[in-house]
């Protein structure tokens, strides 16, 4: 099993840009497809972006697409997600995800693939 921990939340207004930051330890860092979720008070947590093991493919929901960036550095064992353009609706508590995989171009998009979860860090967007 990888170990994760979020970091980079915080507060930003709409509009700005955040980065969050997500550091995997205790296994293969490139043996895991990555993922990142979110929850909002009160609803049920949502995919937000996936990221394949490579690197080279990646997937985004229609609220993310075109706004948020995913991205992972494999020396550093880190993933990265980059939002821009941000809006009160992405208001949530952001969760890292780790799954193992054997391929490397594959991304997973239900929360049931994943087997490794961070602690989760807090991201609000005022208006």
């Amino acid at each position: 099993q990888v170990q994760l921990v979020e970091l980079g939340g915080g507060l930003v207004q709409a509009g700005g840009s955040l980065r969050l930051d997500c550091a995997a330890s205790g296994d293969t860092f490139s043996g895991y497809s990555m993922g990142w979720f979110r929850q909002a008070p009160g609803k049920e947590r949502e995919f937000v972006s996936a990221l394949s093991r490579s690197g080279g493919s990646t997937y985004y929901a229609d609220s993310a697409k075109g706004r948020f960036t995913i991205s992972r550095d494999n020396a550093k064992n880190t993933v990265y997600l980059q939002m821009n353009r941000m809006k009160p609706e992405d208001t949530a508590v952001y969760y890292c995800a780790a799954a193992k995989s054997p391929y490397s171009g594959t991304v997973y998009v239900t929360d049931t693939r994943y087997d490794s979860w961070g602690q989760g860090t807090q991201v609000t967007v005022s208006s």
